[in-house]
């Protein structure tokens, strides 16, 4: 008995002394028996000291007035991804919102108004839909030839075009990529990520960076 005591006041004092914004799983103390330190994370669920996000899955956040201040969908997808050792990748609205990028016509808009509410990333890991808030952050399934880009901003920016569509490229589009391109060049893996691109997109990368 004394010995469990031991471990709940361990955790609960390490939870006590992290930051908010910080987030726990069941796998977050190796030290001690994951499905044992789930029930203590759900206890401190109940005496809202943690907010579950899904299953595992908790968050230690300020709660004010407002409501609960949550950190960024691109944080807590790291998070997850990290616990799970997976890959993930913003797609869609979601690289677009990343990168500042929120066109507004027609063409470019999000389609539908749940499109726009949730956050999307591919994953090596497991499907998925977290629930933060008023927000949603779906994580689908994806083959690993779409994890093929290593730059860190190109795969964003590679993900944001793919979004948009050749068809619908404007030339102010073409020139906040044209910017965005020449502010993250990545030129150690831009000779292989080149490889990995659509050959459109691959045109523009070519006349963004000449002679790379």
């Amino acid at each position: 008995m004394k010995k469990a005591n031991k471990i709940v006041s361990a955790i609960k004092r390490q939870i006590s002394e992290a930051d908010n914004g910080t987030m726990f799983f069941n796998n977050s103390f190796p030290d001690y028996d994951d499905e044992y330190v789930g029930h203590i994370l759900s206890e401190m669920v109940e005496k809202r000291v943690l907010h579950r996000l899904c299953r595992g899955v908790y968050l230690k956040a300020e709660e004010t007035e407002a409501g609960i201040v949550y950190p960024s969908d691109e944080y807590i997808a790291k998070a997850i991804a990290e616990r799970d050792g997976a890959q993930i990748l913003p797609t869609g609205a979601t690289a677009l919102k990343i990168l500042g990028l929120t066109p507004e016509d027609e063409a470019t808009a999000p389609k539908d108004e749940a499109a726009a509410e949730a956050a999307e990333f591919l994953t090596t890991g497991s499907a998925r839909v977290v629930k933060v808030g008023e927000r949603t952050i779906r994580f689908k399934r994806s083959v690993p030839k779409n994890f093929a880009i290593k730059g860190e901003k190109r795969k964003l920016i590679v993900q944001a075009m793919k979004a948009i569509g050749e068809a619908n490229m404007s030339d102010d589009l073409y020139d906040r990529f044209d910017s965005l391109i020449l502010r993250y060049p990545e030129y150690e893996t831009l000779a292989e990520d080149m490889r990995s691109m659509p050959s459109w997109i691959k045109k523009i990368f070519s006349r963004s960076l000449p002679g790379e």
